[in-house]
């Protein structure tokens, strides 16, 4: 993995941050982007600096505006010629509401990020990757992709859709030495989920720790949280050639929720 150019967008908490990381340990320049203020990013930038070996860079992307993805990518290719080798579309929206109340500048917002900013990343990563005879693209779903529920169905609309670009893609890329996968997890220790514990904390009058306990007992049969680190293990395990021969999959990590 040492000197791989890795993509993380989303990078700057969360899930993405936590594939950054372990994606910059195993020896990556790593590039991320994703929300944040001036300070949080400067202290990232001297986080990963300082504790990784490979290179690492702050770009600041919009991810619901076409133009600023193409600025997005333009800059990257002036830091790195060569292209990137690793792309990992991590940054998602999750809102939920019944559909009848869904908003449309919401459903527009995550359609931006979740779906249209992978193609267009894609579209303008995958050629170098071709012409390298290597690459990997991993998107992160949801086991939402593969399943619904009550007030979840923008997001698994999105999720699902998502999928369905990963096979496409991994098709074409097939022959030239690129892989593309999903990975789908399930309810995960991570920041996208903790408005869910707030409102049963909220509900029942309980503290926000207590609040995730209880509501992880019930959620999965493991009954607990699949952590940040599991996630990024499975990201870059996909990045090794032990997983050369895995392209187009949907790789569930739900904690055996969709089996129960």
């Amino acid at each position: 993995m040492e000197e791989k150019v890795a993509v993380v967008t989303g990078s700057t908490t969360g899930i993405g941050l936590g594939v950054a990381r372990h994606l910059a340990n195993l020896g990556c320049n790593v590039v991320l982007t994703g929300l944040g203020g001036a300070t949080l990013i400067d202290d990232l930038v001297e986080e990963f600096t300082r504790k990784y070996a490979g290179k690492t860079y702050f770009v600041a992307c919009d991810l619901t505006k076409e133009d600023e993805i193409k600025t997005f990518c333009t800059n990257i290719f002036n830091i790195f010629p060569e292209g990137v080798d690793i792309l990992v579309n991590n940054a998602g929206i999750q809102f939920t509401a019944s559909i009848q109340n869904y908003p449309l500048d919401t459903w527009n917002n995550m359609m931006a990020v979740g779906l249209t900013a992978p193609f267009l990343l894609i579209q303008e990563f995958l050629p170098k990757m071709k012409k390298k005879g290597w690459g990997r693209i991993i998107n992160m779903a949801s086991m939402m992709g593969i399943i619904s529920g009550p007030e979840l169905a923008a997001y698994s609309a999105c999720k699902s859709a998502l999928i369905g670009l990963t096979k496409g893609v991994a098709l074409e890329a097939a022959p030239h030495g690129v892989t593309c996968n999903v990975v789908c997890p399930g309810y995960s220790d991570a920041p996208i989920f903790y408005h869910k514990i707030e409102k049963h904390a909220a509900a029942n009058s309980l503290s926000f720790d207590c609040a995730k306990e209880e509501l992880f007992s019930t959620l999965n049969p493991h009954k607990k949280p699949i952590t940040v680190q599991e996630i990024a293990e499975l990201v870059s395990f996909l990045c090794t050639s032990g997983a050369d021969s895995m392209t187009g999959s949907p790789i569930l990590m739900d904690a055996g929720n969709t089996v129960k």
